[in-house]
């Protein structure tokens, strides 16, 4: 999907446009009587899947496998970045009528062309793919791929796009539609064959994969089958269709057909790399259907709900104050707690209105604990100094507070390049996972955060299955360690402070561990501002 610029200069492009429109929102508020909706696009024919789940391999399978379960859906844990890359490429390999993947990003780098060229692979022995990116990260790459899309077989389509799509050109575009443009897709789904999908928080990239050098995420996402599948397929379809949804083709031209040569060139490198790392690729039909089956054997089988936002329109798409459909769901179920609730959010971010619902449930004895990342393993200065502006009455609620340390002991044991480790490397907290009551678990892409409540759309699984949330609870234990996380506990005056190390032992910082002057200086410039509802 283009030659890559490495995990750098990716993170700055995308920070800057994150940093644009957060230092835009104030203006932005103020021309908001100037923001326009789309105009609506000519009509276009509703697009139905053409599978028909048993008539494939993947579907006869599956079928096969849940008849004794009735309405439960078979579910595993994609827990690492190798399992989580393997899984998506060896379900490409099986593919034999559709791939349909949404995604918040896909990165231009080894995982995510190696990925794209098995997508074109697919498409040349006649699997329908479908893939569907959010805008906000596509970049300057318009052109490579429409490129992809020229194949018969490949339609990608840009969510809610910019009109204007680079430079200052794209800033002074944001501020003008910002009501439309602030509206964004961060949904995450992969489903072949009608059969089989995968949700979670992990989008398409190294560092969700565990094969970047410097910077690896602790994710997590769900391989599934069942029932939840034909629901995903359905909240597929309704962006896909959505007036929102525009064909590549409107943006790029496409890339010169020669292109295709040397990109083939670089995904044969990226395969080679990636082989290094992951071990053998399943590159075939025989070898990726063993690594489908085994991995369908240890599915867990419970009642699973998908839970998801529909994509807005009309006047729904100017109006950002209404609680979305993912977020409502999921408080519904906090709500039921009676004894605990275990949050692992990559981004920490309320308002006044979520804290005093953390306070109530505190003082009806619901125990809250919350990993989060930490300013030294945040990958937007942004997000963190927005939930800085109310750590202390986050911890004033009752939460026992937890924030990941960057060199994390933990990510030798989950990260497979175990190089990418250590005191000069950062490990980060991508995932979106709660669990209640060692009963019930999310796992989707949800933050808890005010973006996801009101602006983005998100998707995830709710599952009822005390096996699988114990599994989850140990995992968020361990980087709740001290070797893993810094606890923040407030002093006398209900001032944040770090306490690193274990027991009488532990060491008390006053101020951000592991970042640096500058950052902190900007954290403490940002905090000043409230965008909280915009990070």
């Amino acid at each position: 999907m283009g030659a890559s610029a490495g995990y750098r200069g990716a993170a700055r492009e995308r920070t800057a446009r994150r940093c644009c429109a957060a230092f835009g929102v104030l203006l932005a508020l103020l021309l908001s009587g100037c923001a326009r909706l789309p105009t609506e696009p000519a009509p276009r024919a509703e697009v139905l899947p053409r599978d028909v789940t048993g008539t494939t391999t993947l579907g006869s399978r599956v079928m096969a496998l849940g008849a004794p379960h009735g309405s439960d859906s078979g579910v595993r844990l994609l827990d690492t970045g190798r399992d989580a890359f393997l899984e998506r490429v060896a379900l490409i390999e099986v593919a034999e009528r559709s791939i349909d993947a949404q995604y918040y990003i896909w990165n231009s780098d080894a995982t995510g062309r190696y990925m794209a060229a098995r997508l074109y692979a697919a498409a040349g022995r006649g699997v329908r793919v479908r893939l569907l990116l959010d805008d906000i990260n596509v970049g300057a790459r318009d052109d490579v791929l429409a490129l992809l899309d020229q194949h018969p077989n490949i339609e990608i389509r840009i969510y809610n796009p910019a009109l204007q799509r680079r430079g200052l050109r794209w800033a002074f575009g944001f501020l003008r539609e910002f009501s439309r443009l602030n509206r964004r897709m961060h949904n995450k789904s992969f489903t072949v064959d009608g059969s089989v999908t995968i949700l979670g928080g992990r989008n398409i990239g190294d560092e969700y994969f565990d094969a970047h050098a410097e910077l690896n995420f602790r994710d997590r996402d769900v391989v599934a089958v069942g029932p939840v599948v034909a629901d995903t397929g359905n909240m597929f379809d309704a962006f896909w269709n959505s007036a929102l949804a525009r064909p590549v083709t409107e943006f790029g031209n496409g890339a010169r057909a020669g292109d295709l040569g040397s990109r083939a060139a670089q995904a044969d490198a990226d395969s080679e790399r990636l082989a290094q790392l992951f071990g053998t690729l399943p590159q075939d039909a025989a070898a990726a259907l063993a690594h489908v089956a085994q991995s369908m054997g240890a599915m867990l089988w419970a009642p699973a709900r998908l839970v998801h936002d529909d994509p807005p329109s009309g006047a729904a798409l100017a109006d950002s104050s209404l609680t979305q459909a993912s977020a409502a769901a999921l408080g519904q179920v906090a709500a039921g707690a009676r004894e605990e609730i275990l949050i692992e959010s990559a981004y920490l971010v309320l308002d006044q209105q979520s804290v005093d619902a953390i306070r109530a449930m505190h003082e009806r004895g619901v125990r809250l604990r919350v990993l989060t990342n930490s300013l030294a393993s945040n990958d937007v200065t942004a997000n963190h100094a927005a939930y800085a502006r109310r750590r202390e009455a986050i911890l004033a609620s009752g939460v026992e507070l937890h924030e990941m340390r960057p060199d994390a002991a933990s990510c030798r044991s989950l990260v497979l390049n175990g190089s990418a480790c250590g005191r000069e490397h950062i490990f980060g907290l991508h995932a979106k996972t709660f669990v209640f009551d060692r009963r019930t678990v999310y796992v989707g892409s949800l933050n808890l955060n005010l973006r996801s409540r009101f602006l983005n759309a998100e998707s995830g699984l709710v599952i009822e299955s005390p096996e699988l949330a114990a599994q989850i609870a140990a995992d968020i234990e361990l980087n709740m360690a001290p070797a893993n996380s810094w606890r923040v506990v407030a002093d006398e005056r209900g001032r944040a402070q770090w306490l690193e190390g274990e027991g009488s032992a532990a060491t008390t910082l006053h101020q951000e561990p592991r970042a640096s002057w500058s950052r902190r200086a900007s954290t403490a410039v940002i905090a000043a501002f409230p965008l909280e509802k915009y990070l």
